[in-house]
């Protein structure tokens, strides 16, 4: 019985040193500025807070002075590193916000003619600075994933104070909030420590320099135009598509997008033959020689089981581009059949269907498509916005009025698309907004209704449009611009493993 209640004593001693330790800890880290208190500290604050609550619940402990002094002294090291500071801590508000940019986990794509974040890319081709002098120094850095401007700098051996200045001194420093993994800084550091330059290199084709003038940085922005070339490429069908396009030395990319302008007439996944081919001119940029990127197929030609399909790319005078065969028929419908990639339809177009939540009758003006939240949603052919909002049962919503004669509905959105509002256009096969289940909605899927003149009908079954074809009044510019790519796909022979440059030139994207 002694022996317990020493034991007792013990861990309820302890127990007071725990808890005053946790006490001082918590309080004094609560005190500390809000810059330390980062995303890397929280864990250890909840960690804190619920012992501390779990030990008072359990001891009902009242603390007296002396322990709360001496578990002060044994975390006084503890608390001396939080609130010391860093060479990447920042030093005002504004620095904080710029100094926690996280680069690592955007996941944005290049446009088409830029390199991937792939750092050899400036190996490979150094557009970042002039040579420097004997009497500064150079410092590279590659952006890494999960990288912010603070931690790049003290890599560098800069300071939060360099990083301070570039921002005081230079308006157009805002452009560095838009690294990603992959890009290039080149650090120019003088004899007495300074730094006198900075080069933000965010693919080959741009260079972003600040330069120290006295009192500021002069920013200078340098936009390289690539070489585009037109090639064209030809393969034969043996045991893939894949396996051809492997052969022809296209791209992934260019498959998918081939497939996309001849899908109204080819089914890629069902019709394809042994024997089939294809022929495409398209265009690759360079620069300094060295190939940066694959841009858009010019024209297309897909021969399957003997019917021959032939695609030309045409921008008319307002700059928008579209696929069209020779004659100026347009390839696409005037609406996608379905406006988003589902699983299966959970409920089908109905008068008289007994609603799953209101448990009555009541008429189901649309189709619906179960897909997992999140799933794209995608205009379903060319117009402008009428509604973006919250609409009753509908939950998220988004309404389109496509000419005169038609209206598309989209229900239930987790969320719309960025900048989408009332009033905006929109393209066929442009993203409108995200599956969710706002709204009446006992699951995710996508409410989709279709109007023709007003009236309600099913969206799986109705005829749809087509597409308008080239105007009389722009079939003679069609013609000029087209005529020639035409007549590079009827000369160039089926080669399963040729690829032949065309044309050069050198022009913008």
């Amino acid at each position: 019985m002694k022996v317990n209640s020493q034991i007792a004593r013990g861990a309820y001693s302890k127990s007071f040193y725990d808890f005053a330790s946790l006490e001082v800890i918590s309080r004094i880290i609560s005190a500390i500025n809000p810059p330390v208190i980062n995303c890397r500290n929280a864990p250890l604050m909840k960690i804190i807070e619920a012992i501390r609550s779990k030990l008072q619940n359990r001891y009902n402990l009242c603390l007296p002075h002396w322990h709360l002094v001496t578990a002060g002294f044994l975390v006084f090291t503890l608390v001396a590193l939080l609130k010391m500071p860093s060479s990447i801590e920042p030093e005002t508000a504004s620095e904080g916000d710029i100094a926690q940019v996280d680069v690592g986990q955007i996941n944005d794509g290049f446009a088409p003619l830029l390199p991937q974040a792939n750092p050899l890319a400036f190996d490979e081709l150094d557009l970042s600075s002039d040579t420097e002098t004997n009497d500064s120094a150079q410092k590279i850095e590659i952006v890494r994933k999960g990288d912010n401007l603070a931690g790049i700098f003290k890599r560098a051996g800069l300071t939060s104070q360099d990083l301070a200045e570039i921002f005081d001194k230079s308006k157009d420093a805002k452009i560095l909030k838009q690294l990603r993994p992959g890009h290039k800084l080149a650090f120019t550091i003088n004899q007495n420590g300074a730094l006198d330059k900075v080069v933000y290199t965010p693919d080959l084709l741009q260079t972003h320099t600040f330069d120290r003038h006295e009192e500021r940085f002069a920013y200078t922005n340098l936009v390289r135009k690539p070489q585009i070339v037109t090639k064209v490429s030809t393969g034969v069908i043996k045991s893939s598509l894949y396996e051809a396009s492997k052969a022809a030395k296209i791209t992934d990319q260019m498959v998918g997008e081939l497939a996309k302008i001849f899908a109204y007439d080819v089914d890629f996944a069902l019709d394809l033959r042994r024997g089939d081919t294809f022929k495409v001119i398209y265009e690759e940029a360079y620069v300094d020689g060295k190939k940066i990127g694959t841009g858009k197929i010019l024209a297309a030609e897909f021969t399957n089981d003997g019917s021959t399909y032939r695609a030309v790319r045409y921008q008319d005078k307002n700059g928008d581009s579209a696929y069209f065969s020779p004659d100026g028929r347009a390839l696409r419908k005037g609406f996608l059949r379905t406006p988003v990639e589902f699983s299966h339809i959970s409920s089908g177009f109905s008068l008289g269907r007994l609603h799953p939540i209101l448990n009555k009758i009541r008429a189901h003006k649309g189709t619906d498509y179960s897909a997992p939240t999140g799933t794209p949603i995608r205009a379903a052919g060319d117009g402008r916005v009428t509604m973006a909002g919250i609409n009753n049962g509908y939950g998220n919503c988004v309404t389109i009025q496509h000419d005169k004669s038609y209206t598309t509905l989209y229900g239930h959105m987790s969320r719309f698309a960025q900048g989408l509002r009332k009033g905006s256009l929109v393209k066929q096969g442009e993203i409108i907004g995200y599956v969710g289940s706002t709204g009446l909605a006992t699951g995710p899927h996508l409410h989709y209704e279709f109007y023709v003149n007003g009236k309600v009908v099913n969206p799986v079954t109705a005829a749809l449009p087509k597409a308008q074809p080239i105007a009389k009044g722009e079939m003679a510019r069609f013609t000029a611009q087209t005529q020639p790519l035409i007549a590079q796909l009827a000369s160039t022979q089926t080669n399963p493993v040729a690829t032949t440059t065309v044309n050069a030139a050198n022009q913008p994207l």
